[in-house]
């Protein structure tokens, strides 16, 4: 079938149930107001399928009618096989493609006739025209963002998801608890006046023989700075990319933490995650430490290495991982936080599965 005959189909089908259907206007994280039928009772999910479960709770999966599959099951295959065991219909959504890799079908989310198409910033930035052919065809588009690890997107894109699952309510709560946690952070760093340690992060899919992605603006990069770090790869990448390694050795970070998945087991990579032990994820942390120059920084002789999980980055489970970080930098400051605890509690309170492995983690544990 064509692409101008689902349009077709698409529009009746859209007057039909647009007929009965109760509006709101959705101002989403690109300032674009957006009218959308709630709660929303067809929806194509792009990213952020935890963020959607926690807050629209895991009835809001029962009107996900498609699903980019690669952004879950194939970036986090561990956390997949967790959330199908405890929910086997997740198998049967229907998988939409995904931007990054230019698998996304615009003509499978036409067959689908979404009520809303929820995207990241990210993804809706990468459709391009592929976005306006849905929006033409009626089917309203919103976009949140966890991914620019700002809190006032963490808050925004909470709270319309809340509207878009009929829980305003869950998701004030979740957004006001999320606001605290790192208030509290701001505030503790701001009133002590310490220096900003010099800090490094590196995502560690690559294992110690290649220099792999670090942050600058977003994610990882953001977060440290939003905790009150010097985050040494600011002036030289600034979404996300290799940095020189001379730089790095120059640069001489106080702190330095390795990002890792469930996914690097087989090979030297950096493991975090599902299903991963501590004494694992410390072995590969110490692997990062032999890297040539680097017994000489800071970081490696006090002892000041850190692992901690990829996948809990760009959600709004990721105040732990503040936390974290912030306790990592300034220990004297955050030394009754306890992180790890913490994320996990998130999942006891608000998702129907709690994961078990190892999150965060220090060199010396």
């Amino acid at each position: 079938m064509g692409v101008s005959h689902i349009l077709a189909m698409v529009g009746l089908m859209s007057v039909c149930i647009n007929g009965f259907a109760q509006i709101q206007v959705i101002e989403d994280v690109l300032g674009r107001e957006v009218e959308v039928d709630v709660p929303a009772e067809r929806v194509v999910l792009g990213f952020y399928a935890e963020d959607y479960m926690a807050i629209g709770t895991e009835n809001a999966f029962d009107n996900v009618v498609g699903l980019s599959l690669d952004t879950w099951k194939s970036w986090r295959p561990a956390s997949w096989n967790l959330y199908t065991d405890q929910r086997p219909s997740l198998k049967k959504i229907p998988d939409v493609g995904e931007v990054e890799s230019q698998t996304f079908s615009v003509e499978k989310v036409l067959s689908l006739n979404p009520s809303v198409v929820l995207l990241a910033d990210w993804q809706y930035k990468g459709l391009g025209m592929d976005a306006d052919t849905l929006e033409d065809a009626g089917i309203p588009i919103v976009v949140v963002d966890y991914n620019a690890q700002t809190l006032e997107r963490h808050l925004k894109s909470t709270r319309i998801i809340g509207k878009l699952t009929g829980q305003q309510e869950r998701a004030e709560m979740i957004a006001n608890e999320y606001e605290e946690a790192i208030r509290h952070i701001h505030n503790a760093v701001a009133q002590a006046g310490l220096p900003k340690p010099r800090t490094y992060i590196e995502f560690g899919n690559q294992g110690p023989s290649e220099y792999s992605y670090t942050y600058g603006k977003n994610m990882w990069g953001a977060m440290i700075s939003s905790a009150g770090g010097d985050n040494i790869a600011a002036p030289f990448v600034e979404w996300w990319g290799p940095i020189n390694p001379e730089q790095v050795i120059s640069s001489n970070p106080e702190v330095i933490l390795i990002s890792g998945t469930e996914t690097g087991k087989k090979t030297d990579a950096m493991i975090m995650g599902q299903g991963v032990l501590k004494q694992d994820a410390v072995d590969r942390l110490e692997g990062f430490t032999k890297r040539p120059g680097w017994q000489a920084l800071k970081a490696v002789k006090d002892r000041r290495v850190f692992g901690i999980y990829q996948g809990a980055s760009r959600t709004i489970l990721d105040a732990s991982m503040m936390q974290f970080i912030a306790k990592a930098m300034y220990p004297s400051l955050f030394k009754n936080l306890q992180p790890a605890q913490n994320y996990l509690d998130f999942y006891k309170k608000y998702l129907p599965v709690v994961p078990q492995g190892t999150f965060a983690v220090k060199i010396t544990d």
